[in-house]
């Protein structure tokens, strides 16, 4: 009898459970009904290198499709009979899709929001692009128009690394700029290598498109949508309004580049930290001088507060070497610092290789700076390196190299007036916000908020990158690698990591 009853009770209990999950989840029994729309990413991953044509059965059920528009044919750089558009119904994920309508596809404007029914709809790469074919315009019903469209800024690395993801949808790449082999007065017309010194992609402009024979900038933000166009992704703007000039020709070439620094040498920093440089031109240092300008904003460091006078603020926070004699010849690494020792006292003795050498701990800097134990700082508040080509370094006056590392800090204030330290256009920073176009001159303002790290103790901090001598772009970006060093390591353990490029 016992028995019988607990036999009895969990047969009850499994059947509630069993009408509970029926609730939970409705999709899995019968009398559930799903949902009529599918997401554009299950649609694409549906195909796997043969047509697919679509039915209820392979889209669970599902028949339509929605989207926003984000095709533009009023530039005539769009392909032509194709509509592009793309959602982010499925874990968030932005994907796009192309839709040969013909004539139809120009009727639809950016902003459109669109249901399509795709049921017998036939999914097929068609010259390199993934489309569902086989729609006719009457499959097509307009929403509503004049919705946002979602852009991302997205950098080359990204779409290189995954094209399938990102074609079809429209995205923005900054600080493009083009291979530095075409001639002045190139037009945007055909396929064009750009470069935002993360990757290489391909900028296309049909021939007839509206600003097919526009020259081409230094320097651009550029809107459009991706399509694979065959190994390398291509980026298509629409119209003229998808490119932003940042730069129409081309900036100052540095002609000196920030390497490398050491800011924990063994045993005490007093005279034993410097910095790497490396000369993308032959320079005679007699007759063209130059200066370099550390930056220490530790706490207690006077005078304190935001630096009222930028790189030339002196005391304890800035700190002047000149460059006035001796030569240099291009891509040769050279030293500016303390003892010319690779990592403090009693290591190896480096001093065979160029140096402009300063005993700071004792001695004030040139033209400003009080004498200190610190030049570089190695914990804390945000520090510097800018490089100048000249000696007379005021509030106002432009690197042609500049770095930070560390942490925050009274770095810059917006006033008015607007004080701090004062950039130039490099990998890390940019005198004209990409995104905004406002003027931004300070680091730490606006988008230049860039700055590498502290390295761990015993390394030397060698920066790696590409820079063009003949665009003054970096192609790609200096990245932080940290050297461990002994007392024993040669210089070759430091050097190499920057290649130049013209």
């Amino acid at each position: 009898m016992k028995n019988r009853f607990i036999f009895s009770l969990a047969f009850v209990m499994l059947s509630f459970i069993y009408g509970c999950k029926k609730e939970i989840y409705p999709g899995n029994y019968p009398g559930a009904v799903n949902s009529p729309y599918i997401s554009i990413f299950d649609i694409r991953d549906l195909y796997q290198g043969t047509d697919v044509t679509l039915s209820p059965e392979n889209m669970s059920g599902a028949k339509n499709i929605t989207g926003v528009v984000i095709s533009d044919h009023s530039g005539g750089n769009v392909p032509a009979g194709l509509l592009i558009m793309q959602d982010k119904r499925r874990l968030s994920q932005l994907r796009g899709i192309a839709i040969p309508l013909g004539s139809d596809a120009a009727t639809y404007l950016p902003g459109d929001s669109l249901t399509i029914d795709v049921t017998g709809a036939v999914l097929k790469n068609v010259d390199g692009i993934l489309q569902l074919t086989g729609i006719s315009n009457s499959k097509v019903t307009k929403i509503s128009s004049g919705n946002a469209i979602e852009i991302p800024i997205v950098k080359s690395n990204s779409v290189l690394a995954a094209p399938d993801a990102f074609e079809s949808t429209l995205i923005s790449i900054t600080r493009v700029g083009f291979d530095a082999t075409y001639p002045t007065g190139s037009t945007y017309a055909g396929d064009r290598i750009i470069n935002d010194g993360f990757g290489n992609m391909l900028l296309h402009t049909e021939a007839g498109a509206t600003f097919a024979n526009n020259p081409i900038p230094f320097l651009a933000n550029f809107t459009g949508i991706v399509f694979h166009g065959g190994q390398t992704p291509q980026l298509w703007p629409r119209t003229i309004a998808d490119i932003t000039v940042l730069s129409a020709t081309a900036p100052k070439i540095a002609p000196i580049v920030i390497t490398g620094y050491l800011v924990d040498p063994t045993g005490t920093d007093a005279d034993y930290e410097y910095v790497q440089l490396l000369a993308t031109k032959d320079i005679n240092f007699a007759t063209t001088n130059f200066s370099l300008v550390t930056t220490n904003n530790a706490g207690a460091n006077t005078p304190t507060g935001f630096p009222v006078n930028g790189w030339a603020t002196g005391g304890q926070r800035t700190y002047k070497i000149n460059m006035t004699t001796g030569t240099v010849q291009k891509g040769q690494y050279f030293y500016v610092g303390g003892n010319k020792r690779i990592w403090g006292a009693g290591s190896t003795d480096i001093s065979s290789s160029i140096w402009f050498s300063k005993l700071y701990a004792s001695a004030a800097g040139d033209g400003f700076g009080s004498a200190t134990t610190n030049l570089l700082a190695n914990s804390g508040n945000a520090a510097g390196i800018a490089v100048f080509d000249l000696t007379n370094v005021t509030t106002d006056t432009i690197p042609v190299d500049v770095i930070f590392f560390g942490g925050a800090g009274n770095v810059y204030t917006p006033g008015p007036p607007a004080r701090g330290y004062r950039i130039t256009n490099t990998d890390y920073y940019d005198i004209t916000n990409p995104s905004t176009l406002e003027l931004q001159p300070f680091f730490n303002q606006g988008s230049n908020t860039g700055k590498l790290g502290f390295p761990a103790a015993t390394n030397f901090s060698r920066l790696g990158g590409t820079y063009n001598i003949t665009t003054g772009r970096w192609t790609t970006a200096r990245t932080l690698t940290g050297i461990p060093l002994t007392t024993t390591s040669t210089v070759a353990a430091i050097e190499g990591a920057t290649t130049l490029e013209q």
